[in-house]
């Protein structure tokens, strides 16, 4: 436990603390880093000189190219939320699915999916869906369990489906690929797509009271115009998701590139619902400079406090206790899932990235564990805090537009059986690396590492004889070991020895 002093875990500690009192979190880590880096120098357990590179972290922080792509894909998302295309899609797809039972909850699903993959953000997916769907859901017989616990659980899947702000923000923290994380993404995101939908499936043969068919009054007649309108919800959408994940994943544009021709096709889809004003654009400005602002103050923060634990061999400390886990890599996998599993209970996706996994990622270099199978993992992991009664922000949102007669009970106990499936998602991708892995490019990586260049030695390579060059010997002449004529010929030095100096 004290292999490596008594600092890092007091400094780990004094962190805990203060988030638990309820300081901001960016500032929390920037004191306690400072704070423990003056009783570093004080007491001899930090070296002074590590600050100086403090300046020069925090430049990197705001002219990383990669985190440009924050803003971008978060201004996408609020435009998107704003523009009438929720609406549209899940209004057209309940009805589409209305006539079997569990329609609605399929239509949620769906469009969660869809949203997911065209805003990246939970608050406007569960907001969302929550006033159009759960009226709806409860007035045609849904059990309000049922009817809350889909709408949250739809809402969250935006964590995992790409383009997902906690997907750039684990690359960055992983020094990994964007898009290699957009592709590990999306088995995992089918999976839970899938589970959901089973799920509903289920229920509708075992207990189809709870999943109600719409009437015929309700969903109104299957005809062209209605799949008309919802292909008019969902073409513009596939179009804006093939040019933000397509031209990344084709290598066409920097994930940066591609959040800003989301930005413009966000727009344009607004344009084409005839709501694209000053007013929304500017909303959207507002929400993306809060959480720009909020994502950079907590990085600048944590890497203040990184900068002093690494100097304090804190790294050392936490690979030293992580490593000594039983069950080798699956163990340690086990064991961060359920430390990450609580301490979403806490804190914020933004702030496990930015302060947990840097401490967790030399434990698994040194296990052999593929970083984009451990972020993508991680990422699967962190989407159930906002499943998590009763601090699930998902539950949050949902408890705010909810109706009176909806009990905030019924939103905690509906979100149960979803938050399982989450983390029987989590068990498949622990145990079957393939729906992460068999996404990616299997071009065999070079190690520049590893490549040496072997330049021979003279003859047996002692350093002072020649290379066999191939020459047949001369006759009578014997030779080298080398393989070159001229050991003991008349005039010739031998080459296999130092030359002799007569006084």
């Amino acid at each position: 436990m004290f292999a490596y002093g008594v600092m890092p875990p007091l400094m780990f500690v004094g962190m805990i603390i203060f988030m638990l009192y309820g300081f901001p979190v960016a500032f929390s880590l920037a004191a306690v880093g400072l704070a423990f880096g003056v009783l570093g120098v004080l007491t001899g357990h930090f070296e002074q000189v590590f600050l100086q590179a403090l300046p020069f972290r925090v430049f990197g922080i705001v002219s990383n190219d990669l985190l440009l792509a924050i803003p971008f894909f978060t201004f996408m998302g609020a435009i998107l939320e704003r523009c009438g295309l929720a609406e549209d899609l899940l209004e057209g797809t309940g009805k589409l699915f209305g006539a079997v039972p569990g329609g609605l909850a399929y239509a949620v699903i769906v469009v969660g999916a869809i949203l997911g993959a065209i805003t990246g953000t939970v608050a406007a997916s569960v907001i969302t869906m929550g006033v159009i769907s759960l009226p709806i859901m409860l007035k045609y017989g849904y059990s309000p369990r049922l009817a809350t616990g889909v709408i949250a659980a739809s809402g969250t899947i935006t964590q995992v489906i790409p383009p997902s702000l906690v997907l750039i923000v684990l690359a960055d923290q992983l020094g990994r690929s964007v898009g290699d994380m957009y592709l590990g993404a999306i088995g995992p995101s089918i999976l839970q797509v899938t589970i959901f939908l089973l799920f509903i499936l289920a229920l509708s043969i075992f207990r189809p009271k709870d999943v109600p068919a719409l009437p015929p009054e309700a969903r109104g007649e299957m005809n062209m115009a209605l799949v008309m309108r919802v292909l008019w919800g969902m073409i513009p959408s596939i179009v804006l998701i093939f040019l933000v994940l397509g031209t990344i994943f084709m290598g066409l544009a920097t994930p940066t590139e591609a959040g800003a021709l989301g930005v413009v096709g966000a727009m344009g889809i607004a344009a084409l619902h005839g709501r694209l004003t000053w007013d929304l654009t500017r909303q959207g400005m507002h929400t993306t400079m809060q959480i720009t602002s909020m994502v950079v103050f907590i990085l600048v923060g944590a890497t203040c406090f990184s900068l002093v634990f690494q100097g304090m061999n804190g790294g050392l400390w936490i690979e030293h206790l992580l490593s000594h886990v039983p069950g080798g890599a699956i163990g340690f996998l086990i064991f961060v899932n359920i430390f990450i599993f609580f301490l979403a209970f806490f804190l914020d996706f933004f702030e496990i990235a930015f302060i947990v996994i840097p401490m967790l990622v030399p434990v698994a270099n040194a296990l052999g564990i593929d970083l984009i199978w451990f972020g993508v993992l991680i990422c699967i992991n962190m989407q159930t805090s906002f499943m998590h009664p009763p601090f699930g922000f998902a539950l949050f949102y949902l408890r705010s537009i909810a109706p009176r007669s909806v009990k905030t009970k019924d939103i905690y106990l509906g979100a149960i059986p979803w938050l399982c499936m989450q983390l029987i998602l989590v068990a498949i991708v622990i145990f079957w690396p393939e729906s992460v892995t068999y996404w990616l490019d299997k071009t065999p990586a070079v190690d520049l590492d590893s490549i040496k260049i072997e330049i021979p030695g003279f003859g047996s390579g002692d350093g002072n004889q020649m290379p066999n060059l191939g020459l047949p010997p001369l006759d009578g002449a014997p030779t080298q070991p080398g393989g070159l004529p001229g050991q003991g010929l008349p005039g010739m030095p031998n080459l296999g020895e130092p030359p002799q100096i007569n006084p």
